[in-house]
């Protein structure tokens, strides 16, 4: 945001006013060096004359291709230094030495004095406040000295009057923050020593072609405890801090190491890019648009880059074209952010400004970040979220939920705005996996043992109506995602969701026969959308299908259980609901959505996600708690009439799930009637169990494989996918041969040809 042409000469202000934010502008286009109020002494120094001049700001803000932002405190400090300087230059009496020239006998010293007031006050007071300050305790200490140390009365009377003036400016002093701020460090300070203003001011630092602040100096007490790079030039720095238990997540993105003429190239482009601005039909297919605009801001650039001479590689050129349309159509570095895949959450509250983004963190849960969002970042936005989603955000309809998707990322959103927030705009981002969850990679991360897997794995198969539920970031949309990968591709598969959180597209891309049908929210007013309930009642007219709802939030509950009651005879109807236990899914359906309690027997099962904690608070991780099966004997309350029915439940002592009495005595109801439509499981318990363990085994198999290897790429969706094709053909081929389903056999041969499926990979992987 170039507010200065270059014609300007440097310490050229301006006062801009945004919100309550009075923002001292200063151009430094033309200067030297780099702007700075803890590196630069003459920087600092016109600074104060600038402010005695201006008046009161609660910010100021360098602009040198890069905008150098010191906050309200910051500002504060400087500004009460201005106000002494003020102060001091109109109370010349105090250093006109009147009553001590006026004494013959102080007539010698007095001159002297004088000369080290001034250059005191008057010089170093602004360009370096510090140093003033410690260069008055030294006088008066090095005075005191010399009146020990003299025989003239005379010098003795006198100096104690120049002592008593020194002392009258450091009690001045001494009630500024800046001094306050670096009492702590003043022992041993030599003057024109800056690294003690670096201890106190750190602005953020933003390129002139972007909004969003950031801070780009590491904390100053912090203790790195983990470092790693997103791709090749975005480094992220964890640190701990002391009196916090709250992590600080640093991010360096590329565009913040630019040299001085990428930055004025990509500055040029971005203002000839904003003149366009995108339509809500680009908007419809975000892909193909950024597409669009990469293509056109990489031949924008690169004539910029002829037209100044300068020799920038193809690499260069793409660096700088995808910087280029992250700040154009695209979410700045919140685009940045979603691209690490550890981060699981973004949170930018209000008022936008004023408070750094919050993550949270795969490894490190709630982390504090060096991002800080401004008032424009935010408002371009919300414009572009309502363009994507085709749904309203106004005071009518304060809330809009929808999705985002990004090279390498996508993500759920919430944007709330006034009247429901009083101070603007708030955005929450729920990012989701770029690839399907799958269950090996739970077991790997211990949300799930091979145990469950089998036990999920055989229901799936079997055509039951599950319901995930947990708490909110218990994982319930992703393990969803992994109930879809089991299904077999030979299904078709109908996907109702409000919010697009579900992966469709690349389960689509695995050859999956699958239709996701996008419904109103349940908050949207307005909107041109189908409700809920409408679109489950249309899968219903279309054919046998796997159903799948992202989640159950209100009146679609009714047309769900009518179709779980006619899709559990044919295929799996699933979907997540809100609820820490069966119970509390009894609860919500029956006395929440008013879904008649005859209609929630329809649920076979309920699969509990919740996270767990740690006992000092400070960690986190997701668990599945129980499967629970839904009996259909009970009449009033299932959990009084033992309408609930554990299959496995977490033991949070040994951090695992346990299989339940009843699955231990082969009392499931439901496994029961899954094995009743198959000839060789009904009535044979025994032959039920084995295939789950035997399914529990191959994917167990599978992660120490992939473990043992070093192959994490195993666990991804598109070699899940293939390994449980193969399963099922060699399930069938054996069953034909020898009449029955053999686990010992099938798992020989499945194992077998992971092994050589595997090696032979590794041979195309050489090539």
């Amino acid at each position: 945001m170039a507010l200065f042409g270059e014609t300007k000469k440097p310490f050229s202000y301006d006062i801009l006013r945004e919100g309550e934010e009075v923002i001292l502008m200063i151009d430094l286009e033309q200067y030297p060096h780099i702007p700075s109020l803890e590196d630069d002494p003459v920087c600092m120094s016109r600074t104060v004359d600038i402010l005695s001049e201006a008046g009161t700001v609660t910010k100021i803000v360098y602009s040198q291709k890069r905008n150098y932002e010191y906050d309200y405190n910051q500002t504060l400090m400087v500004q009460e230094i201005a106000k002494l300087h003020t102060q001091l230059t109109k109370r010349r009496d105090i250093f006109s030495f009147g009553n001590l020239l006026a004494d013959p006998n102080c007539t010698k010293w007095a001159a002297n004095w004088y000369s080290n007031m001034q250059n005191i006050s008057a010089d170093m007071l602004k360009r370096d406040p510090i140093g003033a300050y410690v260069e008055l305790k030294r006088t008066i200490r090095d005075e005191r000295i010399s009146i020990d140390k003299s025989t003239d009365p005379n010098y003795s009377k006198c100096a104690q009057k120049y002592i008593a003036v020194l002392h009258y400016l450091m009690r001045l002093m001494e009630k500024t923050k800046i001094i306050s701020a670096a009492a702590q460090y003043i022992a041993g300070y030599k003057l024109d020593d800056r690294s003690i203003y670096r201890k106190i001011f750190s602005p953020d630092i933003r390129p002139d072609f972007m909004f969003t602040k950031l801070m780009a100096t590491y904390p100053i007490d912090g203790n790195e405890i983990d470092s790693y790079n997103i791709d090749k030039n975005t480094e992220v720095t964890i640190f701990e801090l002391p009196n916090n238990v709250q992590y600080y997540y640093h991010l360096i993105p590329p565009e913040f190491k630019l040299s001085e003429e990428k930055y004025e190239i990509l500055d040029t482009a971005r203002k000839i890019m904003s003149e366009h601005k995108p339509t809500r039909q680009e908007f419809i297919d975000p892909e193909r648009m950024r597409q669009v605009f990469y293509n056109i801001g990489s031949d924008l650039i690169e004539e910029l880059v002829q037209y100044r001479n300068l020799r920038l590689t193809s690499s260069e050129i793409d660096e700088l074209t995808k910087i280029l349309v992250r700040y154009t159509v695209g979410f700045g570095l919140i685009e940045v952010l979603l691209q690490d895949e550890k981060v699981q959450d973004i949170t930018i509250n209000s008022p936008m400004g004023e408070v750094p983004m919050f993550i949270v963190h795969q490894d490190y849960a709630d982390c504090r970040t060096n991002i800080v969002p401004t008032s424009p970042e935010a408002e371009s936005w919300a414009s572009k979220l309502r363009l994507i989603s085709g749904r309203p955000l106004d005071e009518a309809n304060p809330i809009l939920d929808t999705e985002l998707t990004i090279p390498g990322a996508n993500a759920r959103i919430a944007v709330v705005s006034a009247p429901l927030n009083p101070t603007g705009l708030a955005f929450a981002f729920r990012r989701h996996r770029d690839k399907p969850w799958t269950l090996p990679l739970f077991i790997q991360n211990k949300m799930l043992n091979p145990l469950a897997a089998g036990i999920l794995s055989f229901l799936i198969d079997g055509s039951r109506s599950l319901l995930i539920a947990g708490t909110r970031s218990a994982g319930k949309t992703s393990l969803l995602g992994a109930v879809l990968v089991e299904l077999m591709r030979k299904y078709r598969v109908l996907t109702i969701e409000d919010t697009l959180e579900l992966p469709t597209n690349s389960l689509r891309k695995l050859g999956y026969n699958i239709q996701s049908m996008k419904v109103a929210a349940a908050l949207t007013k307005g909107s041109s959308e189908v409700p809920a309930d409408e679109g489950i009642r249309t899968t219903l007219r279309m054919g046998d299908s796997a159903l799948i709802i992202g989640e159950i939030r209100s009146k679609e509950a009714l047309a769900l259980y009518e179709a779980m009651r006619v899709g559990a005879l044919a295929n799996v109807v699933a979907g997540t609901i809100h609820g820490d236990s069966p119970y509390g899914v009894f609860d919500r359906v029956v006395n929440d959505l008013q879904v008649p309690k005859t209609s929630f027997k329809a649920t076979d099962v309920i699969i509990v996600t919740n996270p767990v904690r740690s006992a000092d608070g400070l960690h986190r991780w997701r668990r599945l708690t129980q499967i629970t099966e839904v009996r259909k004997h009970w009449i009033d309350d299932p959990l009084v009439e033992n309408g609930f029915v554990d299959l496995m439940k977490y033991n949070s002592k040994k951090d695992k799930l346990e299989v339940g009495e009843s699955l231990i005595n082969g009392d499931s109801e439901i496994l029961k009637a899954i094995a009743g439509s198959v000839k060789e499981w009904a009535g044979n318990w025994d032959a039920v169990w084995d295939n789950i363990t035997l399914r529990a085994k191959t994917k167990e198999a599978l992660v120490n494989f992939a473990s043992k290897n070093k192959m994490p790429e195993l666990l991804e969706a598109d070699f899940v996918i293939h390994c449980n094709d193969q399963f099922h053909k060699i399930s069938e081929n054996i069953k034909e041969e020898v009449g029955s389903l053999d686990s010992k056999r099938i798992f020989f041969e499945w194992n077998e040809w992971l092994k050589r499926h595997v090696k032979k990979l590794g041979f195309h992987k050489r090539l």
